[in-house]
């Protein structure tokens, strides 16, 4: 018997201001599979996410979800800077009935996981970039989410910390199985990440396929896209 898709969006419309951003986008993520979300800005990428998330509601189609458990890991690192790593990832565990000793050991076993267990007691302006982001993750995967989303995880980092945060989203790959959408312009991100890619262009899925076959494809959106030149479909509207 085949196993249904932890996430499934079914002719799903959204449009802001008379504007759709959104034109009957349908997709789905199998457990434990990681789909890359690609595409030129303005496409409705992170539209996407946050209609996910039910942060906004969908003006037409469906988003069927096999769970609730959902972390969400942001652009920015969105941590309080006047909480402590501890304490960032014990907000998200407030509504969880864990004893003091169960949560601590949670928290301990998920800052371990992305590496930062030595700054659990730092504030988050004491840490870089890149353990930002890291702690984002970590605050992120805390509950054990069945489904992960990712919004520009390497936006704004140097060529070295985009790939250390790569190797962290592999790490949590191997380590969780959840089913996870990864919103990136980055190449180095969805090459290595994703085992699949959904191009997107003006609101709608425009090519399919795994990372490879994506550098390799004859398909017009996808072929400006990957090799980023100006000669193809995506170029109208833009300048």
């Amino acid at each position: 018997m085949a196993i249904p898709p932890m996430l499934e969006i079914v002719d799903l419309w959204k449009g802001f201001n008379g504007r759709d951003v959104l034109c009957g986008l349908t997709f789905n993520v199998q457990p434990g599979e990681v789909l890359g979300l690609i595409g030129p800005s303005g496409c409705g990428k992170s539209t996407t996410l946050k209609l996910i998330c039910e942060l906004i509601m969908p003006d037409r189609g469906e988003i069927i979800r096999r769970s609730n458990e959902i972390g969400l890991v942001f652009q920015g690192s969105a941590l309080l800077n006047s909480l402590t790593v501890r304490e960032n990832l014990a907000l998200a565990l407030r509504h969880r009935r864990y004893s003091k000793a169960e949560e601590e050991e949670i928290i301990r076993n998920k800052l371990t996981l992305v590496g930062l267990i030595d700054y659990i007691d730092a504030y988050p302006t004491q840490l870089s970039g890149g353990q930002q982001k890291r702690t984002g993750f970590a605050r992120a995967i805390v509950n054990n989410p069945k489904i992960i989303l990712y919004d520009e995880p390497t936006t704004g980092l140097d060529p070295v910390m985009s790939t250390i945060i790569e190797d962290y989203m592999i790490k949590l790959k191997d380590e969780l199985k959840a089913a996870s959408i990864v919103v990136t312009h980055q190449y180095s991100t969805w090459t290595r990440t994703t085992e699949r890619v959904l191009l997107m262009h003006a609101g709608k899925s425009v090519w399919e396929g795994t990372a490879q076959e994506a550098i390799e494809s004859d398909n017009p959106y996808m072929r400006q896209f990957a090799h980023a030149t100006k000669e193809g479909p995506m170029l109208s509207g833009l300048l």
